[in-house]
């Protein structure tokens, strides 16, 4: 498991600018008004060879009839009860104020490990500001500034020495595949028919699972843990205290798996939430399998699986190299092929390509096709590996790394699968100076 980190503070200290930054993609939307975050922001980072994932939660208020800001406030409360460690963002422009010391004496009794990241410090004056807030209590503070990221290394290297040690997955264990999607999209019903029993409790009410519930599957010459997770709902609704927590173990879920089989309402088609789902498994690098589920509700002519893959394309571009099935909990159409390919795509997670193959597939590639020059310099590359990761990835030696472009590096790695077979697995490609 990675490690998760949740920023939390009150409105408008800047958190989302962190979390942006942090994450290299601008997901959270920045405004200057309080209590734009009303959602959870769930995205990951590395920093020193270790990946995590970070959480940007809506800004905590206190004594509010607000429904927005009361759920606000359960949704941090459960962030923070799940957190590994827990970024507290204050704003020097505006000193200590009385929601900041009411939040600190609120987190110290939650015994997690907080650091104090003082955001807006951008110039010497502000950094000599920045210590009035060593009087909430806390040994050290991070002086930075979440717009031009200064600072955010010191914070970075302080995450890591209280984020718990890495579990290795000894070699012997079985591979791990977890049902995740929104509420109501038949996990449960899924995770039953393969296991044909009622093992797991099935209602037509959103959100019955609460918790992941691991079993052994063992059947048709297969053997693995198959996790049914908690749902996550629709973006925008309320949910109760409980749900919020099944979240978080959702995503705990997604960070311990090797497999995620995302699972889909073929009646409501892919939503936002199922983008940002797949987005997660893909920067864990985890191998993933679409589910169509509830195929037999839906109306339906000799084209419409083509256009249905193609909707899901254009909303999971730029990787769509994933198996996509159209399955049926109640029918058990097609359920037991949607087994047999993830565990295919398991396999491919476990793939090393060795050095000589590489060689001679990648470089014949790329002498017909050579990356363009640019600012008149000609990109050489010389030599290609698979690194040693937890993730798919491959370096590519050369003179230039600097000069490759993201359209080539999408035509390499098209490549690669191309000749390779990694359908479902995230791929990383690394240039490097030779």
């Amino acid at each position: 498991m990675s490690g998760i980190v949740a920023i939390v503070g009150r409105p408008n200290v800047g958190k989302s600018t962190i979390f942006n930054r942090l994450q290299g993609e601008r997901k959270a939307i920045v405004d200057d008004s309080s209590g734009v975050t009303r959602d959870r922001h769930y995205g990951t980072t590395d920093w020193g060879n270790r990946e995590f994932t970070i959480i940007d939660t809506g800004g905590y208020v206190v004594n509010s009839n607000d429904v927005f800001e009361k759920s606000i406030r359960d949704q941090v409360e459960i962030a923070i009860s799940e957190a590994d460690v827990l970024i507290f963002m204050v704003d020097v422009t505006t000193d200590i104020t009385d929601l900041d010391e009411s939040f600190a004496r609120f987190l110290r009794k939650t015994k997690k490990p907080v650091l104090l990241a003082v955001n807006k410090v951008d110039n010497n004056e502000r950094l000599i500001m920045s210590n009035v807030f060593y009087s909430l209590g806390y040994e050290n503070i991070y002086p930075l500034s979440s717009i031009s990221g200064s600072g955010t290394g010191e914070l970075m290297d302080a995450i890591l020495e209280l984020l718990p040690p890495e579990i290795e997955q000894d070699e012997n264990e079985l591979p791990r595949l977890s049902l995740i999607g929104r509420p109501n999209v038949g996990k449960s019903s899924l995770c039953n028919v393969l296991l044909g029993e009622e093992r797991n409790i099935v209602t037509d009410i959103a959100g019955t699972t609460r918790d992941t519930i691991d079993t052994r599957y063992s059947a048709y010459g297969m053997d693995f843990t198959l996790v049914d997770t908690a749902g996550v709902r629709k973006k925008g609704k309320t949910m109760d205290n409980v749900e919020f927590y099944s979240v978080m173990r959702s995503i705990k879920a997604i960070e311990s798996s090797d497999v995620v089989l995302l699972i889909i309402d073929a009646t409501i088609g892919l939503e936002s939430q199922d983008v940002n789902l797949f987005s997660l498994a893909a920067k864990n690098g985890k191998g993933i399998v679409i589910l169509v589920n509830k195929w037999d509700l839906v109306e339906k002519d000799h084209k419409s699986t083509k256009f249905y893959i193609e909707e899901i394309h254009e909303k999971i571009a730029p990787f769509t190299d994933v198996p996509i099935i159209f399955v049926s909990a109640l029918t058990k159409q097609r359920v037991f092929k949607a087994v047999e390919t993830a565990i295919t795509v398991y396999k491919n997670t476990q793939k090393h390509i060795s050095t000589s193959k590489l060689n001679d597939v990648m470089l014949e590639i790329i002498n017909e096709t050579p990356p363009p020059s640019k600012k008149g310099k000609y990109i050489k590359i010389k030599y290609v590996t698979q690194i040693k990761t937890r993730k798919m990835s491959f370096a590519f030696f050369c003179n230039l790394p600097q000069y490759v472009g993201d359209s080539y590096k999408r035509f390499i790695e098209n490549q690669l699968r191309e000749h390779f077979d990694f359908t479902g697995v995230p791929i990383s490609i690394f240039f490097r100076k030779k």
